[in-house]
C-alpha cells in the first residue's frame, strides 16, 4: 500500500524535488551575498567604532527582498494543499478507481491513512527544508532588523512552516474527500487557506501568551513627536510607543488622568487656547502640546517580549498540528460511511 502510493505521487515529487533544487541553489547563493555585505560593512565602521547606522543600511538593502521571498514561501503550505493534498483523495473519486482498492483486503480507512502519511510527510519536509534555507540565508538581517514577530516574517522562518504544510495538506485531502471533485476542491482550498493565513496571525496569534500590559505617560515631548496633532486622540499614531525588544500588539487611545478618552472636544479646546492663529504653526502646536500634557495623558500598550518568540513558535505550531489531527480523524470517519 506504501509503494502503490508512492508510485501515484512520484511526478508531484518530482516536481517538488526540482523546484526545492532551485530554490536551495538560489537561497545558498543569496545567503552568501548577504554575509559578504554585511562583512563590507562592518569593514567599513569598525575604524569609527559605531556600526549603528552601517548596520540598519545593511538591514535595509535587504528588507524588500526578504520580505518577498518570506511572501513567496508562505504561499508554499496553500499550493502543497491545493496541488498535493486535494487530487490525493478527490481524484481517486471523480475517477472511479477507489472502487477497486475498497474491494481488495486493504481497508477504507488504512488506504486513506497510509495516502496521509507518505505524502503529508513529504509535505513537511518540502515545507521545512524550504523554512530552513530561509532562516539561514536571512539570519544577518534578522539579527539587526530584528523584527521576528512580523506577520510575514514569522510564518516564513524556523518549525511553524512545518506545521502550516501538514495543516494545508491534510485540509485539501478532506475538503477532497467531500468534495469529489478535484478543481472545485483546489480551488476551495486555496481559499481557505489564504483566509486562515490572513486571520490567525492577527486574531489568534496574539493570544497564544497572555499579553503584558503597560501604561505609558504622553509627556509634552512625546506628544510634540505625534505623526500630526489632528490625529493625536489616537494613541497608535504617537511616534515612540515602542517598547524595545518587544511585539506591540495594541496601543489604546489617549486617556486623561482619571481613565476616560481624550475627546475631540477636549482637543478643540487645547488648540483654541493655544496661541494666536496667526502665529507661526510650531507655536501653536508647541502650546496644544502643553495644553495636552497638563491633562497628565497616557496609554495603555499591550505586547509580547521577544524572549518569547520560540514558545509562540511552539505553540503555533502545536495548534496547526493538532488541526491538522483533527482533520485526519475526521476524514477517516467520513471515508467509512461513504457508500461508494
Amino acid at each position: 500500500m506504501i509503494w502503490m502510493s508512492w508510485r501515484q505521487f512520484r511526478a508531484q515529487a518530482l516536481a517538488g524535488i526540482v523546484a526545492l533544487a532551485l530554490l536551495t541553489a538560489y537561497l545558498l547563493h543569496l545567503g552568501l551575498d548577504i554575509r559578504e555585505a554585511r562583512d563590507g560593512y562592518l569593514a567599513q565602521c569598525r575604524p569609527q567604532g559605531d556600526c549603528t547606522q552601517a548596520l540598519a543600511q545593511f538591514a535595509t538593502d535587504y528588507e524588500n527582498l526578504l520580505l518577498f521571498l518570506a511572501g513567496l514561501l508562505g504561499l508554499v503550505p496553500a499550493l502543497l494543499g491545493m496541488f498535493w493534498g486535494t487530487p490525493l483523495i478527490a481524484r481517486e473519486l471523480e475517477a472511479g478507481t477507489h472502487r477497486l482498492v475498497w474491494n481488495q483486503s486493504v481497508t477504507r480507512r488504512r488506504w486513506l491513512l497510509v495516502k496521509l502519511l507518505v505524502v503529508g510527510i513529504a509535505s513537511m519536509v518540502a515545507a521545512g527544508l524550504a523554512s530552513l534555507l530561509l532562516t539561514w540565508a536571512a539570519s544577518p538581517v534578522d539579527a539587526v532588523a530584528d523584527a521576528r514577530f512580523s506577520t510575514v516574517v514569522f510564518g516564513a522562518r524556523n518549525i511553524a512552516p512545518i506545521a502550516y504544510a501538514a495543516f494545508a495538506f491534510v485540509l485539501g485531502a478532506v475538503v477532497g474527500l467531500l468534495t469529489r471533485r478535484t478543481l472545485p476542491a483546489m480551488a476551495m482550498t486555496m481559499l481557505a487557506i489564504l483566509v486562515i493565513q490572513f486571520a490567525e496571525p492577527n486574531l489568534v496569534r496574539p493570544h497564544l501568551m497572555p499579553p503584558v500590559t503597560i501604561d505609558k505617560a504622553m509627556t509634552e515631548d512625546a506628544i510634540n513627536e505625534a505623526r500630526g496633532l489632528g490625529s493625536i486622540t489616537n494613541g497608535a499614531s504617537v511616534k515612540g510607543l515602542t517598547i524595545p525588544d518587544a511585539w506591540v500588539t495594541d496601543v489604546s487611545d489617549l486617556r486623561t488622568s482619571d481613565g476616560r478618552t481624550l475627546d475631540s472636544r477636549t482637543f478643540d479646546d487645547c488648540l483654541s487656547a493655544s496661541n494666536d492663529p496667526a502665529a507661526p504653526a510650531t507655536g501653536r502646536f508647541g502650546a496644544a502640546a502643553r495644553c495636552l500634557g497638563d491633562l497628565n495623558l497616557h496609554v495603555a500598550i499591550t505586547y509580547q517580549p521577544y524572549h518569547r518568540y520560540w514558545p509562540f513558535q511552539v505553540l503555533e505550531s502545536g495548534l496547526y498540528l493538532l488541526l491538522a489531527g483533527l482533520l485526519t480523524l475526521f476524514g477517516l470517519w467520513r471515508i467509512q460511511r461513504r457508500t461508494t
